[in-house]
């Protein structure tokens, strides 16, 4: 068992890179414990847990498919073995893809549903029990401003999954209330592995920080800050809600 000093335990699906990775490191170094999940780079969990190693609290991470509701049970056990309950569910684990609904095939169409949608729904499915063993509690959705928007850049199945997740996220705040708060945070533009494979040339660059008031792409650490807001209890009395990170690129 970690620190029992600690303010509070903490799992991120998907916490390996990016901006799953900048959330785990802003919870611990906020002397939280943390577990995170990966898929399939086990290399970038371990660079991940050096970091959490780094503050001194207890950390950890398990492979898992969100996907996969077996694979889910299983990292379930895990945490409930070194976790006696949970403070913060973080759904992030996620997929993009990008094409028409012409170049979307069946199985395109399956594997981002079931990874960004049926994920979210299988995690808090069967971690619930682990937050409500805890005094307070709230989950974190990463849906994303294609959700909200008929996105010009993503594709229908990415911006139908981030929807999706909308919706699980308002009716969950209902359900789970008042024990539980549930908020979603919807990024555009992150500066992570994934953006920076589409946006490989300055002229890409270009037309994407200008898609966006602030005139700037936002990074990991911006959107791990408002998890984090929505996550604790500085956030109390706010549930059902959608954050945009954005740089204004919603209003226009």
């Amino acid at each position: 068992m970690g620190d029992i000093l600690a303010d509070g335990y903490v799992f991120v699906t998907g916490g390996d890179r990016g901006i799953g990775r900048a959330i785990v490191v802003k919870f611990a170094s906020s002397n939280f414990n943390v577990a995170f999940s990966y898929h399939r780079n086990r290399s970038a969990a371990e660079e991940t847990l050096k970091l959490i190693e780094e503050f001194g609290v207890d950390g950890f991470y398990i492979q898992m498919d969100v996907a996969d509701a077996e694979s889910v049970k299983r990292g379930f056990s895990e945490v409930s073995m070194r976790f006696p309950y949970l403070n913060v569910l973080v759904n992030n684990a996620g997929i993009v893809f990008f094409g028409t609904i012409d170049e979307t095939s069946v199985e395109d169409w399956r594997r981002v549903i079931n990874v960004n949608l049926t994920g979210v729904f299988l995690t808090t499915k069967f971690f619930l029990p682990l937050l409500r063993k805890a005094s307070w509690a709230s989950i974190v959705n990463i849906a994303s401003i294609a959700g909200q928007t008929g996105n010009v850049v993503a594709s229908a199945v990415y911006c139908a999954s981030k929807a999706g997740v909308i919706g699980l996220t308002r009716r969950l705040a209902v359900e789970l209330a008042p024990k539980i708060r549930v908020n979603a945070v919807a990024p555009s533009f992150v500066e992570t592995d994934m953006v920076r494979e589409f946006i490989d040339t300055p002229e890409k660059r270009r037309r994407v920080i200008d898609l966006h008031p602030l005139r700037d792409i936002a990074k990991p650490e911006d959107v791990a800050e408002a998890v984090y807001f929505l996550a604790t209890e500085k956030s109390r009395f706010i549930t059902g809600q959608i954050l945009g990170i954005n740089g204004g690129r919603f209003t226009c």
